[in-house]
C-alpha cells in the first residue's frame, strides 16, 4: 500500500478526479490512517456525490472505527443510489452485518 500511496498522491496533485481521492482513502484506511482516509473519502464525495465506491469504503471506515450510525448513513446513501442493489451496497451490508454479529 505504501508504494501505491506515493503514486496516488502524485496523481491527486495533477487531477481532481474522485476515483483518485477514493483510492487514496482506501489505501490510507488499509494502513490504519483513518483520519487522513476520511479526508480523502470526503473529497471524493464532494467531487462526485454519487460515487458508489466512496460511499462503500467510507461506510467500511466507520465500521472499522465502530461508528455504526455513520456506517448505516452510508448504507442508506447506497440504497438510494442502487435501488435494485449493487456490489458496493452488498459489500457494505456484509461489513455492517459482520460487525454487528461479533
Amino acid at each position: 500500500y505504501k508504494g501505491a500511496l506515493a503514486d496516488l498522491r502524485d496523481l491527486a496533485q495533477d487531477t481532481q478526479q474522485a476515483d483518485v481521492y477514493n483510492l487514496l482513502g482506501f489505501t490510507l484506511r488499509k494502513t490504519g490512517d483513518y483520519q487522513t482516509s476520511l479526508t480523502y473519502y470526503t473529497k471524493a464525495l464532494e467531487l462526485k456525490p454519487d460515487h458508489k465506491a466512496a460511499h462503500e469504503y467510507l461506510g467500511e471506515l466507520y465500521v472499522e472505527t465502530g461508528d455504526m450510525a455513520k456506517a448505516n448513513e452510508q448504507r442508506a446513501s447506497l440504497e438510494k443510489l442502487c435501488p435494485s442493489g449493487c456490489e458496493e451496497l452488498s459489500d457494505l451490508k456484509q461489513a455492517i452485518d459482520t460487525k454487528v454479529t461479533k
